[in-house]
């Protein structure tokens, strides 16, 4: 018996230490834990995003950066000082504003899934944001296997540096451009198929949604070259959010969230660089086709911008580049659109 008190007494203690090196972000309404907050320091840096369990590192909020912007649905939510944010648990008002539906434009039988939606993409090095991407895209499914068949991005806008180093030396100089892309999607309507893979799967069931974290690491113990280049620790993230408690098909799917990790130097450089892309995806319809052309296709050229409409003035649109204009200004300069 006494050793069954001690074993308790330790296992207590051991939680407290590892749950006193996180923050975790819930919802004042729900009580529920907020994935995918966004942590902005002073600067515009991004510190963190919190996971599927709604927790970020405490390590990477520390009392030099004085102010802290939480950033939510790529809404800004909340303006925190340190001591407000140096929390086992802050609790975040998350409902700036309502999911919205899916539109089903044609329910019959069909050879083709076409997915419509909106999407952002960036890029940061060390914290600060090096590239940036918007636009709206469709995803062609096929209706049997829920494979993915092809992406069409029929509008878009690019920013980028506009002075990068040309050194190659100066891996934390350079215009990472080359990996603005949309999200992959390739099982979001089969999410079974990530059972059977090396990866750890979470799954949060929220009020209005259900959401399905899977992650998976490389090169964690040894780095790798190329071509005179150093990486090491590799980490993906994916978040994809369905409607609650449904089977998480295609017709439910709602959002999708990706974010990876890899750490990049070149070999004359004494310190790697944190390179984190995240890559955004928000449905807005939904259409059953034998036809899997996609009207007003264009090529994605990240040298230039081509759209036809201001379509990030949408409200609905998740307009990222707001909040970042806030903090770079003229750092990043959108791309001629040649549309």
């Amino acid at each position: 018996m006494k050793k069954s008190y001690l074993l308790n007494f330790l296992f207590i203690i051991l939680c407290s230490l590892f749950n006193a090196q996180t923050i975790s972000f819930i919802s004042e309404k729900t009580g529920q834990p907020l994935p995918k907050v966004v942590v902005f320091g002073k600067d515009g840096n991004i510190l963190a995003t919190s996971d599927i369990d709604g927790n970020i590192e405490k390590s990477s909020v520390t009392p030099d950066q004085e102010k802290f912007q939480l950033v939510y649905d790529n809404i800004a939510i909340a303006k925190l000082s340190y001591d407000e944010i140096n929390k086992d648990v802050v609790k975040l008002n998350d409902r700036v504003k309502d999911i919205e539906a899916v539109v089903i434009k044609n329910n019959k039988p069909a050879k083709y899934v076409l997915v419509k939606g909106n999407f952002n993409a960036y890029l940061t090095v060390n914290g600060k944001l090096n590239c940036y991407l918007d636009g709206i895209a469709t995803y062609v499914f096929d209706n049997k296997t829920k494979k993915l068949k092809s992406t069409n991005v029929q509008q878009y806008r690019v920013f980028r540096l506009e002075n990068p180093s040309t050194d190659r030396k100066q891996t934390g100089l350079l215009d990472y451009n080359a990996f603005l892309d949309l999200p992959q999607l390739p099982n979001v309507g089969n999410i079974d198929e990530y059972k059977n893979r090396k990866a750890t799967i979470k799954e949060l069931k929220g009020k209005t949604k259900d959401e399905i974290e899977i992650s998976g690491s490389a090169l964690q113990q040894k780095e790798m070259a190329l071509f005179g280049y150093r990486l090491y620790d590799i980490k993906a993230l994916f978040n994809h959010s369905y409607e609650k408690d449904s089977k998480k098909t295609l017709r439910d799917f709602l959002e999708s969230n990706e974010i990876g990790y890899i750490k990049f130097k070149h070999k004359s450089e004494p310190d790697y660089n944190q390179l984190i892309s995240y890559k955004n995806f928000y449905p807005t319809e939904l259409d059953f086709s034998d036809d899997n052309d996609v009207e007003g296709t264009v090529k994605l050229n990240k040298n230039y911008s081509n759209y036809s409409s201001n379509y990030w003035q949408e409200p609905s649109f998740p307009n990222m580049q707001l909040i970042f204009s806030s903090f770079f200004k003229d750092d990043l300069k959108e791309k001629e659109n040649k549309k």
